[in-house]
């Protein structure tokens, strides 16, 4: 006791306690250890209880905090004898067991832990739950996934039947972390979602911030690296302000690794040397050697071999004496690929086969090796067997994909593996196998897209059945320029009616700058004909260029983008002969996401009746969407084209969600929205038609769009980034547009950026329309309408790309 303090009565001692236990359960992990360290001067003898109520908590903050070994002395003293067998004996076996499991003494931490259990089902069974959540966390470090998964639904039973919520939280939230592991995504990410939602509403601080990490950790292994970035970050500050540096750990781990997949090599050393830090301050030995493997991948990509060699022999000795076998395999494969680096290719070959053919690597790891093994082959120059290890790896990224049942978080799949796809690329050009090379690229393309229209799997998956692009050529009457823009390498194939040509372009780092130039300078409202440094000359003679004599003049193109010319109009490239003028004067240029789906796209008939749904100026939901003052006049130009029987219009108060799903969208041929638009960065199937309010809705979102099946010959959304903003590997833009064509309709018109509500919007729409009235197709009449803005205004500002290029033609199945 404090020399002047009070010793305090029962009734605020338990209250005290009390208040340090609910801390503890809120991850307040420093505001905990005071008040546990207070009750400690209170109550300083080991003969009482409150002195070893107090202790404990305090030992298991440490744990929590991963002061595992400070735990372990605290908690060396046995209890008195009347406390050997009650709940307080129960709380001494977990935190112990817990202590000598983060310390990876599994034998030890699993004795303790069946004594806390038999202690509990004689004495104490209201804490069988917090047994089974420390059994399961056991077993998942030990990596016996599916007892971990057992003792985890036995804690959310018993959490459920006890209305334990901060317990029910950590029973959700492992069961996302075992199926994250077990690379169940999409149900980790139902789980986590799930405890998420329910540790925000009972203020578990601890808890939510591994919830978020383990959210970030399967975005991150699907491919969605802004996502996992997101909610790293949030996890990472989280962890920091609550104290618990072992998680902070995790999360500094995991964003160096996206990082790393984001090419920001400089970012990804830094943070791996930060979290290496933390881990051997707490002596965190399996986070010792992720942060070892990254600093070695790293060295790699910058070709230091001493020092990822330094590195990874000493990830492989910590993984070795702590038997962590997932840590073990990473090392093994990166030692295999300093063996390539040094041309000891027996050596390699030995690494890479141990890791592709141990059944405990996880699938990422094993395509990794796989592809590497490849890589070997083909620089020792075996080229049969490189191809056929090459093969082998896609067929692994591909079953990985295809077991993802969520179609939302199938789409940025392919970002986790288009650099292996690149390198089959690279091996098979290097052999001049120029149409292998572009059947392998088709490969990535549109996947979900394709498979969400119900091309079947197989089809697409090691052979395409029929791949003849120059027979679509021929039947499109179009020259096809399909890119592929990678970090090493970047690729042209052009592919005409009698031809198939090959050009290899400047890699992704040299092409982005001048992507972004060009596209500021024309949201800027710049005059690109009139304007230095914008990037559209500078584009068309990287991009179109190499091409140019093997395009007719005025000829059909379809362009098949990749990664950031996703976001490009190509209308908008400066032709430099014989004097600067837009590309949309000599092509007609229209997009497509794979020639799969313009193959199917071709052989779909047109409807034969014209007929319009129109939605559009809807009451405003609130000041982020004012009304349009051009909506009215847009709707009125539009519908003049229809005949009144064969056309719906859905106005005003009309102008809902629930009224557009209601009209049988699929009756119709041509499908018209006048409205605002939303695009969500983060998640693409949340972008959004902005409609007349209904209760608390007002958005018709892409989710919904898909789930109704179309048959339209043409949708326009003349709305604001109607394309989408997010672009995936293989997927390209996913958004409203993206929405519409997997919904079935054969062509989507949408926009690139912001639409300026101004009258040559309204100009634009009814021009497009008077061409489809006279027969043309959906491209030409797109092109039509542009050039009318164009040329009619070329002494005002519509002759800026800005009001006449942010509509872009999608052609679709």
């Amino acid at each position: 006791m404090l020399p002047g303090c009070k010793s305090p009565g029962p009734a605020s001692v338990q209250q005290s306690y009390d208040d340090c236990r609910l801390k503890l359960n809120r991850g307040e992990l420093k505001e905990a250890l005071a008040e546990a360290n207070s009750g400690l001067r209170h109550f300083p003898s080991e003969d009482t209880k409150w002195h070893w109520q107090f202790r404990l908590l305090k030992a298991e903050i440490l744990v929590r905090q991963r002061f595992s070994n400070e735990a372990l002395a605290l908690l060396e003293p046995e209890l008195p004898a009347p406390l050997q067998n009650g709940d307080l004996a129960v709380w001494r076996k977990l935190t112990q067991g817990m202590a000598r499991a983060f310390l990876l003494q599994f034998d030890d931490a699993t004795g303790l832990l069946a004594q806390a259990e038999a202690l509990a089902s004689t004495n104490a069974p209201y804490l069988e739950g917090e047994v089974a959540l420390r059994k399961g966390t056991l077993a998942f470090l030990r990596e016996e996934w599916a007892t971990a998964e057992a003792e985890y639904h036995k804690t959310l039973a018993i959490s459920l039947s006890q209305n334990d919520r901060f317990l029910e939280v950590a029973a959700l939230g492992s069961l996302g972390l075992i199926a994250t592991r077990q690379e169940h995504y999409d149900e980790s990410i139902e789980w986590n979602r799930k405890a998420l939602a329910l540790s925000q509403s009972v203020g578990a601080k601890d808890s939510e911030s591994y919830i978020l990490g383990n959210l970030g950790w399967s975005y991150f292994e699907i491919g969605d690296y802004e996502q996992a970035r997101e909610l790293l970050e949030q996890a990472e500050a989280s962890s920091s302000a609550v104290g618990s540096a072992g998680a902070q750990i995790d999360w500094l781990i995991d964003i160096a690794g996206v990082d790393y997949y984001l090419h920001d090599y400089i970012g990804a050393e830094q943070t791996s040397e930060k979290a290496l830090a933390l881990a051997r301050k707490l002596d965190e030995r399996v986070e010792m050697v992720y942060c070892l493997n990254q600093l070695s991948g790293v060295a790699l990509k910058r070709n230091q071999l001493e020092l990822a060699e330094r590195y990874n022999e000493e990830a492989l000795k910590v993984s070795r004496a702590s038997q962590d076998r997932l840590g073990e395999l990473s090392s093994t494969l990166i030692e295999g690929r300093i063996a390539g680096a040094k041309r000891d290719y027996r050596e390699a070959e030995r690494l890479l086969k141990a890791v592709a053919s141990d059944r405990a690597t996880q699938t990422s790891l094993k395509w990794e090796a796989e592809c590497r093994l490849a890589g070997i082959y083909e620089t020792a120059k075996l080229t049969l067997r490189a191809k056929d290890q090459y093969h082998k790896s896609i067929e692994t990224i591909e079953r990985a994909r295809t077991s993802i049942k969520d179609e939302e978080l199938r789409v940025p799949f392919l970002s986790n593996a288009i650099e292996f796809y690149e390198d089959y690329l690279g091996f098979l050009i290097s052999h001049h196998r120029i149409e292998d090379a572009l059947e392998v690229a088709e490969l990535s393309r549109a996947r979900t897209l394709a498979e969400g229209l119900g091309m079947r799997a197989n089809s697409l998956s090691s052979r395409l059945r029929n791949f003849n692009p120059q027979a679509l050529a021929r039947r499109m009457n179009a020259t096809l320029l399909f890119y592929w823009i990678g970090p090493e390498r970047s690729y042209l194939w052009v592919i005409t009616p009698s031809a198939l040509s090959y050009f290899a372009l400047p890699k992704q780092s040299e092409i982005d700058p001048v992507l972004k130039a060009h596209r500021q300078a024309i949201l800027g409202g710049r005059d690109l004909l009139a304007s230095e440094g914008a990037g559209g000359g500078e584009l068309y003679e990287m991009l179109i260029a190499p091409a140019h004599n093997l395009i007719p003049k005025a000829s059909r193109v379809i362009v098949l983008p990749s990664e950031g010319l996703y976001g490009l109009n190509f209308e908008t490239l400066i032709v430099p002969q014989p004097k600067p003028h837009y590309w949309i004067e000599d092509a007609i240029v229209s997009e497509a996401s794979s020639l799969a789906l313009l193959s199917a796209a071709n052989q779909k008939a047109s409807s034969n009746e014209k007929s319009l749904l129109l939605v559009g100026n809807p009451e405003t939901p609130g000041p982020d969407f004012p009304l349009l003052p051009q909506a009215a006049e847009e709707i009125q130009k539009v519908s003049m084209h229809f005949p009144e029987p064969r056309r719906k219009i859905l106005e005003g108060r009309q102008a809902t969600a629930s009224a557009y799903l209601q009209s049988n969208p699929e009756r119709f041929s041509y499908l018209h929205f006048v409205t605002h638009g939303t695009a969500s960065q983060t998640r693409p199937l949340e972008s959004a038609v902005i409609l007349t309010k209904e209760g608390d809705s007002y958005k018709l979102y892409a989710r919904d769009i898909v789930t109704h099946p179309l048959k339209a010959d043409l949708v326009t959304i003349s709305a604001c980034n109607g394309a989408g903003t997010r672009a995936y590997a293989g997927e390209g833009l996913v958004g409203l547009s993206w929405a519409f064509l997997r919904a079935g309709a054969h062509n989507v018109i949408a926009s690139l950026w912001e639409v300026s509500d101004a009258s040559s919007t309204a100009q634009l729409m009814d021009a497009l329309y008077r061409d489809l009235d006279h027969g043309a197709d959906p491209a030409t009449a797109l092109r039509n309408a542009k050039l009318f803005i164009l040329k009619s205004n070329s002494n005002t500002v519509f002759r800026k790309p800005f009001y006449w290029a942010p509509f872009q033609l999608y052609a679709g199945s």
